[in-house]
């Protein structure tokens, strides 16, 4: 059975897509890219972690189509896709701030 449209289709389009993002570093590497631009070398200093651990989820953030990288010089300069991916993570980087005020506000 071939699946044209629907709700299984879609899931199985996105499911990939947020295998990749499932990562916490992965997420923390798009959230940033969601603002700007970066070499590995400013995601190594931004994380803290190490440069090797930065370029694997790079790797996979680009295997899954979410970031694209630009040779500029020796280097490369990795970026969102498109706006279509980066306005989502904006998005659940405001649902979580959110989500922990609401916590503190709560707490005694």
């Amino acid at each position: 059975m071939e699946l044209t449209e629907g709700p299984v289709l879609t899931a199985r389009r996105l499911a990939p897509l947020l295998k990749a993002i499932a990562d916490e570093h992965r997420l923390a590497i798009l959230l940033l890219l969601a603002e700007r631009q970066c070499t590995v070398v400013e995601l190594t200093a931004e994380l803290g972690i190490g440069q090797t651990l930065v370029s694997h989820h790079l790797k996979a953030l680009r295997d899954a189509g979410l970031v694209v990288a630009t040779p500029v010089g020796r280097s490369n300069v990795y970026a969102m896709c498109c706006e279509a991916v980066a306005e989502p993570v904006r998005y659940l980087a405001g649902i979580a701030t959110a989500a922990q005020r609401a916590n503190e506000e709560e707490m005694p």
